[in-house]
């Protein structure tokens, strides 16, 4: 009994603002009881192959036949600061897009938003190749160094995003700092596997979005500060 009340306690104190930060201007993202503010990417709905468990959004692929795909919000963001925490499964993949652009144009949420990535570096086969680990730009920039916590544990990150300087933090270390939109990016585009995708990072505002990459994938504390 004393440990289920431990929990509830532990979970009653997530996703909760506190009075500084409410004065600093963040705003939560996820209620941590209500998928309220989060649909299924290009449709109404939110799939049922996520769920609110225990605090936390929770992609469930035990729910196989279950609509999934990635959520995103339902309001756009042009400049912010986003913060969350994500935790992963064994061998599990998955990521935090932003920029993210909702059209019938474009089907999927990689094909205008950039991401920061989320893995398990050590069981799943992108963490052999570079700039496709955890904290990295995915296939655009490597993560300066790798505070990655171990699968099972809650990480902290943070997406900055400024007039168009974009800084990536890892459990409190910066691991991408860079410009979009100049002659640099562009150049980075033109070597990644985007290159091919017109609409990659074109847009000024979009969602922020959570990936469905096929694995259990947990996030919580999600919030964002306009800039």
């Amino acid at each position: 009994m004393l440990s289920v009340m431990v929990t509830a306690a532990t979970h009653a104190q997530q996703n909760q603002l506190t009075d500084q930060e409410k004065k600093e201007g963040w705003k939560l993202l996820f209620d941590g009881r209500t998928s309220k503010g989060w649909h299924t990417y290009n449709k109404k709905t939110f799939g049922e192959g996520w769920k609110v468990s225990e605090g936390t959004l929770f992609r469930d692929t035990t729910a196989v036949k279950k609509e999934a795909g990635d959520i995103c919000t339902d309001e756009v963001f042009e400049n912010f600061d986003l913060k969350l925490q994500w935790k992963i499964s064994k061998d599990g993949n998955s990521g935090v897009m932003f920029l993210v652009h909702e059209s019938p144009e474009y089907d999927a949420p990689y094909l205008t938003g950039p991401e920061m990535q989320i893995l398990d570096n050590d069981g799943h086969p992108d963490g052999k190749i570079v700039k496709h680990r955890a904290g990295d730009l995915y296939d655009l920039i490597s993560s300066s160094s790798e505070p990655v916590r171990p699968v099972g544990q809650w990480n902290d990150a943070e997406i900055r995003l400024d007039h168009g300087k974009l800084t990536l933090y890892l459990n409190g270390v910066q691991t991408v700092t860079t410009t979009l939109w100049d002659k640099q990016w562009n150049d980075l585009v033109k070597g990644s596997k985007f290159a091919k995708m017109p609409g990659f990072a074109k847009y000024k505002s979009g969602h922020i979005d959570l990936q469905d990459h096929g694995h259990d994938v947990w996030f919580r504390n999600i919030k964002i500060r306009k800039l």
